[in-house]
């Protein structure tokens, strides 16, 4: 499974020569019918989720990106609807063919 940061590219400031990521870009993740919701809890947290349904931590953002959940943060609002896509190999692949 691809790193988030896997297509990344090191960039390098012409004016500070300081080093920085430069961005990813993240697919569209649309709804299937086979798509699982369930409502937060306390203590779920992006990583955790993604761990328990894909059993990668790196994925969350999967999970966020299908949510339109803010990416600062892994921590969600206890109550919250969420879906978990089903489809992830389909996303991975996307992810990985829109940032070669």
């Amino acid at each position: 499974m691809p790193n988030r940061y896997q297509y990344a590219n090191n960039l390098n400031s012409k004016d500070t020569k300081k080093r920085y990521l430069g961005s990813v870009i993240y697919p569209r993740i649309k709804p299937t019918d086979n798509d699982l919701y369930i409502i937060s809890e306390e203590s779920d947290r992006l990583d955790l989720l993604s761990y328990k349904y894909y059993n990668d931590i790196s994925l969350w953002w999967v999970i966020a990106i299908a949510n339109n959940l803010n990416q600062a943060s892994l921590h969600i609002e206890p109550g919250t609807q969420m879906r978990i896509p089903s489809n992830l190999s389909a996303i991975l692949n996307e992810f990985e063919k829109i940032n070669k």
